[in-house]
């Protein structure tokens, strides 16, 4: 099998490096496809010229992905030091100049700017989501009305009032929905 690559847009093909060990695991590949399949064509969403905020960050393959697609800024939350190290990596080799790398615990963020398209790839089984949203939220990361990309593992669930999407693609459960005007949860 492959590694992780960008799928699309001006840095096409381009392969991510990606952490040693098994505390990263970077999001299936098709799983990301279907994720911007879906972005890329549902008129509540508009890649060109947003704002991403890829939390629980590893490889960047969201962020990166964004960007690379016409997202204006991505800025990458991640706190495990080797996940850090492969950020960086790659968005030097990508020569993303739009990327901003926050070196912090996404459960306890610093105050940051509002972003309108939001990913969140936590660990699985560790029930991460709703407190990093909560956190998030609290410190002005995510825009009233902003879009949510979440990934979550088997068994996991998350209460959403009105979904825009989800699908399945192996262990991963994809949920995309639209943040309440005052975020401060999952919707």
């Amino acid at each position: 099998m492959t590694g992780p690559r960008i799928i699309a847009g001006q840095w096409k093909g381009r392969k991510l490096a990606v952490p040693e060990g098994r505390d990263t695991r970077p999001t299936n590949i098709r799983a990301r496809q279907a994720v911007f399949d879906i972005l890329a064509h549902a008129p509540w969403c508009d890649l060109q010229g947003a704002k991403v905020l890829d939390v629980f960050a590893g490889t960047g393959a969201y962020g990166l992905e964004a960007l690379s697609r016409g997202a204006t800024l991505a800025t990458f939350i991640e706190v495990s030091p080797n996940a850090l190290m492969v950020l960086k990596t790659n968005i030097a080799a990508c020569k993303a100049g739009a990327a901003k790398i926050i070196a912090a615990d996404a459960l306890h963020p610093p105050a940051g700017q509002p972003h309108d398209l939001v990913f969140l790839d936590p660990p699985y089984g560790q029930a991460l989501l709703t407190p990093a949203l909560a956190a998030l939220a609290a410190k002005g990361w995510i825009a009233p009305g902003a879009i949510i990309v979440a990934e979550l593992g088997p068994g996991e669930t998350l209460d959403v009032a009105e979904p825009l999407a989800q699908r399945n693609h192996g262990q991963a459960h994809l949920k995309i929905w639209r943040c309440a005007p005052a975020a401060s949860g999952p919707g």
